[in-house]
């Protein structure tokens, strides 16, 4: 029979540090709220990344490190017993299926409402600034409540819930962790000026307001090696809280990214441009001057179809490449793509809740 697969580098295998993927086609963290209010992976989690196992590398769903930094209900947790026996089951199947997912680890800070934090408290930000956006309660949407600024002694009990939630991981199975430091949740929120007003050694300089984000990785990597960790960063995106950017994102991300090289993790993972919405870059940023500050393996994120990827692959501005919304209703992305069969489309009444309906639903190409 001819082979009539699309010839690219992206189908063939490839180490982001000591993880080996079977292609470089990689599935991006994607929230589907599908989980019990004690946010524990079940059957319907464990079929639904089954299915996509032939990605290259699976980067699980947003996973929340601790009760105070869970912003959205029906949102995985990687704190307690019963979440790590729940996601055992997720990467033993998966890798059954010859798969390799790593969870990725996540704190919203200000993106949360009081009626989903313990105790009914405030969430907590570097300042006391409250997000423009709506988070989503047992009630339905409601608007993120006025977070209350972390006190300078309450930060180290912070990076401890990211390093127990990496031992929590480890337990699990996963094949490494990503750390969630995009989209304006907590640790984004402690780089940006517009978002961190602090006078501490947490806040003014750009060394200070990324100091968080470098101790966070340095707990971690004090669990994991660090060539099976990884990082999310979005410089230009204003998702999530409409928040402005950084006032000097190339200085602001430059400095961070030359700082995590000291590190050698297993790749960096870029959301390139805005979250979910376009590729637009705001004048005087060139995020692929900042990719290239990187001594590791890259990841490009946002927007891609399969020719861009090919393309943006040949220019080596990216190693592999991370989809979204096509794994979403193509559980055999990999496959659709690598012989130029047609993708389904998806829409945005299957994104959350639910149940199996536009989440385990979507047949393969084969089914047909």
């Amino acid at each position: 029979m001819a082979d009539n697969s699309i010839r690219t580098e992206l189908f063939l295998p490839i180490k982001l540090g000591n993880i080996s993927l079977a292609n470089r086609i990689v599935m991006a963290p994607l929230t589907r709220s599908r989980v019990n209010e004690e946010g524990v992976p079940n059957e319907i989690n464990v079929t639904y990344y089954v299915q996509r196992a032939s990605a290259g590398l699976i980067i699980s769903e947003a996973t929340n490190i601790s009760a105070q930094g869970r912003g959205y209900v029906m949102t995985p947790g990687i704190w307690t017993e019963q979440q790590v026996n729940g996601w055992r089951k997720v990467t033993d199947a998966v890798h059954a299926a010859g798969g390799k997912i790593v969870v990725q680890l996540w704190h919203v800070g200000r993106c949360s409402h009081i009626d989903i934090q313990p105790g009914g408290e405030c969430p907590v930000a570097p300042s006391a600034i409250k997000a423009d956006c709506n988070v989503y309660t047992y009630i339905g949407p409601q608007e993120a409540s006025m977070p209350r600024a972390l006190k300078t002694d309450e930060i180290p009990g912070i990076i401890e819930q990211y390093r127990h939630a990496a031992e929590c991981a480890k337990q699990a199975g996963f094949d490494g962790v990503e750390i969630h430091s995009a989209n304006n949740y907590l640790l984004e929120q402690f780089l940006r000026d517009s978002t961190n007003h602090r006078t501490d050694q947490y806040g003014g300089s750009i060394e200070n307001r990324a100091r968080l984000i470098l101790e966070v990785v340095e707990a971690v990597t004090q669990v994991w090696n660090a060539d099976q960790v990884g990082i999310r960063l979005s410089p230009t995106t204003p998702e999530v809280g409409n928040s402005p950017l950084d006032s000097n994102v190339m200085a602001t991300y430059g400095y961070l990214i030359q700082q995590l090289n000291k590190f050698k993790l297993a790749y960096l993972h870029f959301v390139e441009g805005a979250t979910g919405k376009n590729r637009t870059i705001p004048e005087g940023i060139d995020l692929d001057a900042l990719r290239s500050l990187f001594d590791g393996p890259y990841i490009g994120n946002n927007n891609y179809d399969l020719e861009m990827a090919i393309s943006r692959h040949a220019e080596g501005k990216i190693d592999a490449v991370a989809f979204g919304r096509p794994f979403i209703s193509n559980p055999d992305l990999v496959e659709r793509l690598r012989y130029g069969i047609e993708l389904a489309e998806v829409n945005n009444d299957a994104y959350y809740g639910n149940g199996e309906k536009g989440y385990t639903d979507w047949p393969k190409a084969n089914d047909f």
